[in-house]
């Protein structure tokens, strides 16, 4: 069955915002680690930003400062905040959830296009 569902994406002008969402079964929220990825065409898939279960938040440095990643645990959602976008953060955005119990585990949503074009 689908865990991770995103939403939020879009088309936006340069400096424009837009905020994802991404909502998890509580079963795998309430003890993962989740992390926004992004993937743009014929590149790599990277981290963006990543937010524990204790709310401890880290960020790729081509994002820090514009970007930012919260959860909400009583509605088993993360989020990322995007402030002044740039052309180069257009991608397709992909939310991911990790835990481990004796083995790791880990859930990827279905992706959400955000594109950043005049």
């Amino acid at each position: 069955q689908v865990q991770l569902v995103e939403s939020g994406g879009g088309l936006v002008q340069p400096g424009g915002s837009l905020r994802l969402s991404c909502a998890a079964s509580r079963s795998i929220f309430r003890k993962s680690t989740m992390r926004w990825y992004r993937q743009a065409p014929g590149q790599q898939r990277d981290m963006v930003a990543v937010i524990d279960t204790g709310g401890l938040t880290n960020y790729a440095d081509s994002v820090e400062g514009r970007f930012t990643i919260s959860r909400d645990n009583a509605k088993n959602t993360v989020y990322l905040q995007m402030n002044s976008l740039k052309p180069e953060d257009t991608a397709v955005y992909y939310c991911n959830a990790r835990y481990y119990y004796n083995s790791q585990y880990e859930y990827w949503g279905q992706g959400t296009q955000v594109t950043v074009s005049a």
